[in-house]
């Protein structure tokens, strides 16, 4: 029996919109990344059998396939493939099963999935500039008269199932504190990659308070609920996780931090868009033959608060458990980043807990979610 075993995960510190990573070219970000993810396991790079990169605006400086470049760009040799995916902001988490199943099915011994995004140069919507709209007359035809809107899509969530700005609010401004005592007790220390100028993630506010909170207007809906303080904030970051198949690891002397144990994909309504996590959870855990009691520690991403909100809501999690370090509220969302970050979080958390089994799950544009099991080793 083969294993996909995560060997090591990394991620730059994020930076926020036109901050201290915005001078980085996404490839060299990345490149970097991958760079640091070798060097700190003296792997040689001639040995990865694929790297499979995740990125959303895959266009201009990001486009003619990103994470090939980034191989390139790394100095890694040239004999070593790579090839960059869209699943919208589940991006590197696809690329994270992607790299698991090719193990799992003996096409790979070591693989690495990763992501990048640098939204301030690369800016959200880059890929849907031009003649025409990217979804075509007939899907236009099926849903008539609606907009595919991820604010609206968390304005109808967050109505369907009574979530208030109170509740937004809140949640929001735990995930400013829960990351900034994470900063404080140096827990993303083992997970840093070093970048010149950025030490830290530079979007948590350890300083804001409910009362500022609520002097934000709507952004999306007039009389709405969703502000950009219980928003995700849009970020430029890139991150790489080491997968290899157990006895290739054992073999090269390298200590597993996890096991990819089960994965699940769900879609859902295109227009809410971001209530696929439920049904893909619900998936995750019949197939592991787990219940969420079992599960130690979450990682639910804040594209909008009220999607672990309205996920918790769903599912009866226990929200102590849940981004445990924070969330995309107050370290930001680098889209196709986004994905590797939250499995580096999940992986290295559970390590410092000693925690046993880490879910991870996010919303996707088109109504999609991934949800991935780990199990510490």
């Amino acid at each position: 029996m083969r294993e996909a075993v995560i060997v090591d995960a990394v991620r730059t510190p994020i930076g926020k919109r036109e901050g201290a990573l915005k001078g980085w070219h996404p490839v060299d970000l990345l490149a970097h990344t991958l760079q640091a993810l070798v060097a700190r396991n003296g792997l040689d790079a001639a040995r990865v059998d694929d790297v499979i990169g995740g990125c959303v605006m895959q266009v201009g400086e990001q486009g003619v396939n990103v994470a090939r470049n980034a191989v390139l760009a790394a100095g890694f040799p040239e004999s070593v493939p790579a090839t960059s995916v869209d699943r919208q902001c589940g991006s590197s988490q696809q690329a994270v099963h992607f790299a698991a199943q090719g193990i799992l099915a003996g096409s790979y011994d070591i693989a690495i999935a990763c992501g990048v995004e640098c939204m301030t140069r690369v800016p959200m919507g880059s890929n849907s500039n031009g003649p025409g709209m990217p979804f075509g007359p007939m899907m236009m035809e099926r849903y008539k008269g609606v907009t595919f809107h991820q604010g609206i899509g968390a304005e109808m969530l967050a109505a369907r199932y009574g979530i208030t700005r109170e509740d937004l609010d809140a949640f929001s401004f735990e995930s400013h504190q829960r990351a900034a005592r994470a900063t404080e007790e140096g827990r993303f220390a083992s997970q840093f990659v070093a970048v010149p100028g950025l030490e830290k993630d530079e979007g948590i506010r350890k300083d804001t308070t409910l009362q500022k909170m609520a002097t934000l207007k709507p952004a999306f809906q007039a009389g709405g609920v969703v502000t950009a303080a219980n928003s995700s904030q849009i970020s430029d970051g890139a991150a790489a996780v080491l997968l290899m198949d157990a006895k290739t690891a054992q073999e090269l002397g390298l200590t597993p931090l996890a096991r990819v144990a089960e994965f699940a994909l769900a879609g859902d309504d295109p227009v809410i868009m971001l209530s696929a996590p439920m049904p893909a959870t619900r998936k995750l855990l019949r197939r592991a033959g787990l219940q969420m009691a079992d599960i130690d520690l979450f990682e639910v991403n804040e594209a909008f608060a009220c999607v672990p909100l309205a996920w918790q809501r769903e599912l009866s999690a226990d929200l102590a458990k849940v981004n445990v370090n924070g969330g995309a509220v107050a370290l930001g969302h680098p889209l196709g980043a986004s994905g590797a970050r939250l499995m580096t979080t999940l992986v290295h958390e559970l390590r410092r807990t000693g925690g046993r089994w880490g879910l991870q799950t996010m919303c996707e544009g088109g109504g999609l979610a991934n949800a991935t099991l780990i199990e510490r080793l």
